[in-house]
């Protein structure tokens, strides 16, 4: 992963009307609908020639977007013109686009695939096989209103593949060029087949995706953000790191312990950790996380899918983790990122500052694309309560996470990512954008003790999400609340003298 890259222009398209993805007519053929007179290649969204050589990504304009509800679009659209320029996805099931054998129907993809163009805002595509006449067997986990079931192993293989072939061809007109193979594979809920069926079913994939678009790039499926942190601490246990591997694996799960019973235990010593980690359902969330390694060591997998739900402490020793595990060159998006909290008791300013230094630390760490989850929380969900917190109320109106988000991809807009300096290390946690002759920083102390930076050329400073004004000379504070501040200079001459 690199910390500093050009992030490519994404001017934000006109919005088009209102999404509603209900059940249209059936449409038998592979081939895509004819394109409006009127689309081309919209701005924000990849030309065929924008992906480079295989394992490079064309970077989007904006590395912060979000997941949202299609049904809810139009009381979305205002706040997706600001995020344009970022990236999105949108996860089908081939059970559900060919519910009987020969009969296809395209027309709510569709739908969601002009909108994402017309909005300025990249498509992916996550395509699982759920369960139904083309895999055989009998659901054990049906999800929501749509009725979504596990996966399993195609019964044809070759019949898959088609498929998979029919879904690139219709979607590469549309800018879409990343396809991801299932979603969160260690889960029994999503996933039932075995990591061994994992591997052939991505390498089948890849296979066909490759020779029907070979600008297309391939994408795990994302193992699950509690999967990733029992990988963070098994690594380092097996390394004979046992205090550090204690370390990152409280941090990691402050919020989660005794979520899932006995599956995020407290852990204070060794045996409690290596017990954890050697459940029933976190040894398996193990050996899909190593399936997944495998394929993107063999090059099957292009691009690396990260899911990530915790405390912004244990930021630090996942990227310690996906340094170490990711093989270079192969770039990291997360296409999962939020805010778990079950119990949550923090005020709208504490859970949006959090969310700054969540995805600002992740976008310093290298990670190309982060998509918020949820962009508005159901109301109406399983749990009861909103257990993963949304930048929009779920009528759209902006929260103060939602504003501040907004004014993360203003500053990241066609910018170079740049790390703080190591100069700052310990004093201030950040990152920096930088475009043309000015930097835009994003800064919190890095302990309880503020930080002022002088002033400089141009100098400009305000909260997250407010107005930008003069620092009038006197410099800077930086507390513990994240905070942008804008100069006319370099990154390192900004902070080149703090007091």
């Amino acid at each position: 992963m690199r910390g500093g890259r050009r992030l490519r222009v994404a001017a934000t398209a006109v919005l088009a009307a209102a999404l509603l993805v209900t059940a249209g007519c059936t449409a038998d053929g592979d081939d895509p609908p004819p394109a409006p007179p009127s689309a081309g290649t919209p701005s924000g969204t990849p030309a065929a020639g924008d992906v480079g050589p295989r394992g490079t990504v064309d970077r989007v304009g904006n590395p912060f977007g979000a997941h949202w509800d299609w049904s809810r679009y139009q009381q979305f659209a205002p706040y997706l013109a600001k995020i344009g320029g970022s990236a999105t996805y949108e996860e089908i099931s081939w059970c559900e686009i060919e519910p009987k054998q020969g009969q296809l129907d395209w027309t709510a993809l569709d739908q969601i695939a002009t909108r994402s163009r017309d909005l300025g805002i990249t498509l992916h595509l996550k395509i699982r096989t759920g369960m139904c006449w083309a895999t055989g067997g009998t659901p054990e986990y049906t999800r929501g209103t749509a009725n979504k079931t596990e996966s399993a192993m195609p019964a044809d293989l070759a019949a898959y593949q088609r498929f998979v072939g029919s879904v690139v061809r219709r979607y590469a007109p549309y800018g879409v060029r990343e396809y991801a193979i299932e979603n969160e594979v260690n889960a029994p809920s999503y996933w039932a087949g075995s990591p061994e069926e994992y591997v052939r079913l991505v390498k089948a994939a890849a296979e066909t995706i490759r020779a029907t678009d070979p600008k297309a790039l391939v994408v795990d499926s994302g193992i699950s953000s509690v999967a990733y942190g029992m990988g963070v601490a098994d690594r380092l246990l097996q390394a004979g790191r046992v205090p550090d591997a204690i370390a990152a694996y409280q941090a990691y799960f402050q919020r989660r312990i005794g979520t899932r019973g006995q599956q995020i235990p407290a852990v204070t010593a060794e045996a409690q950790l290596r017990k954890a980690l050697g459940t029933d359902v976190n040894s398996r969330s193990l050996r899909f996380l190593a399936a997944t390694e495998s394929l993107l060591a063999d090059r099957t997998v292009d691009v690396r899918q990260l899911h990530f739900y915790e405390h912004f402490d244990g930021v630090a020793p996942l990227l310690d983790y996906l340094r170490t595990m990711t093989p270079t060159g192969v770039p990291v998006q997360a296409w999962e990122v939020g805010q778990f909290w079950r119990d949550a008791d923090g005020d709208p300013a504490s859970r949006a500052a959090e969310m700054v230094k969540t995805v600002t630390l992740l976008v310093a760490g290298g990670i190309g694309e982060i998509s918020w989850l949820p962009l508005a929380y159901n109301p109406n969900n399983a749990a009861g309560s909103e257990v993963r917190y949304g930048l929009l109320d779920p009528n759209g109106t902006e929260r103060e996470a939602g504003r501040m988000m907004a004014s993360l991809a203003e500053a990241a807009r066609d910018a170079t990512v740049t790390p703080l300096p190591a100069s700052v290390a310990g004093r201030l946690n950040g990152v920096a954008f930088v475009r043309g002759g000015a930097s835009t920083l994003v800064l919190w102390s890095a302990s309880k003790t503020p930080v002022t930076v002088p002033a400089a050329p141009g100098g400009l400073s305000g909260a997250v999400g407010a107005p930008l004004r003069s620092d009038g000379g006197a410099g800077t504070t930086v507390t513990d609340t994240p905070l942008l501040l804008r100069a006319d200079q370099p990154v390192d001459k900004i902070l080149a003298s703090l007091r």
